[in-house]
C-alpha cells in the first residue's frame, strides 16, 4: 500500500465478545479502501488495552460484554483519552441506555441489526466530527422525551421486582415498610404505563432503566 495514502485511512478497533460478529465487521470494513481494522477485543478490559496500544480513530464498542461492559470501557477510555471517538453497538434501542451512553461521551449509538445499512456511513460521520443515532434509537428517545423519570428508589424496587421478589421481600431488603414498597410499585406502573409488575420489569429492561 502506498504509505502516502495512510493518513486518509480511518483506523478502527472493534470490541465484541462474539467472534462471528467481529468477523462480520472485519469483512465489511475490508471492502472499504478508506478503512482499516487495526485491532480487536473480546471484552471491555481488552478494549482499553487495545485502545492504548493502537490509538484508533474510531472504536466500535459492544454494550454487553463479559468482565467489563461497553459503558464501563467507554468511561475508562474517555477518562484517559478525552478525544476518543467511540460508537456504541447494541441489540437494544432503549432510550435510557442511549442517553447514558451519549452523556458519557459516545459519539454514536447503533443497533446491531442495522449495521449493514448504517455502520459505514456512521463511521465516516463520526470521523468527520459528527454524532449519530440509529433511527430506531432516535424514535425511542422521542417516544419517552416527556416521560417522568423513575426516582433512584423506584429503580431499585423495579430491579428487585425483575429479580422475582415480592413486596414483603423487597421491603426487608430495602429496610422500608411494605406500604412504602406498594406506593413505589404504584408509581412505577403509572410512570412506565405498565399493566402489572411483570410488564414493568419488561419495559424497564427494554428501555435500559434496569440491567442490560
Amino acid at each position: 500500500m502506498d504509505q502516502s495514502s495512510a493518513p486518509s485511512v480511518v483506523r478502527i478497533l472493534t470490541a465484541d465478545d462474539h467472534p462471528i460478529f467481529r468477523n462480520g465487521i472485519a469483512a465489511l470494513l475490508a471492502t472499504q479502501p478508506d478503512m482499516r481494522l487495526v485491532a480487536e477485543a473480546s471484552n471491555g478490559r481488552e478494549a482499553i488495552e487495545q485502545f492504548r496500544a493502537h490509538r484508533p480513530d474510531i472504536t466500535l464498542m459492544d454494550l454487553q460484554m463479559p468482565e467489563m461492559n461497553g459503558v464501563e470501557a467507554l468511561t475508562a477510555i474517555r477518562d484517559e483519552f478525552p478525544d476518543a471517538r467511540i460508537i456504541m453497538l447494541s441489540t437494544y434501542s432503549g432510550d435510557v441506555q442511549v442517553l447514558r451512553s451519549m452523556r458519557l461521551g459516545a459519539r454514536a449509538y447503533l443497533l446491531k441489526s442495522l449495521l449493514d445499512k448504517e455502520l459505514l456511513g456512521t463511521i465516516r460521520a463520526v470521523h468527520a466530527g459528527r454524532k449519530a443515532l440509529s433511527a430506531e434509537a432516535s424514535y425511542e428517545l422521542a417516544e419517552h422525551a416527556t416521560d417522568e423519570a423513575l426516582t433512584p428508589a423506584e429503580v431499585e424496587v423495579l430491579r428487585l421486582i425483575a429479580a422475582g421478589n415480592g413486596n414483603k421481600q423487597i421491603a426487608a431488603q430495602l429496610a422500608v415498610t411494605e406500604e412504602t414498597v406498594k406506593g413505589r410499585v404504584k408509581n412505577i406502573l403509572a410512570k412506565l404505563g405498565a399493566n402489572d409488575r411483570a410488564h414493568a420489569a419488561i419495559i424497564g429492561t427494554r428501555r435500559g432503566i434496569i440491567g442490560l
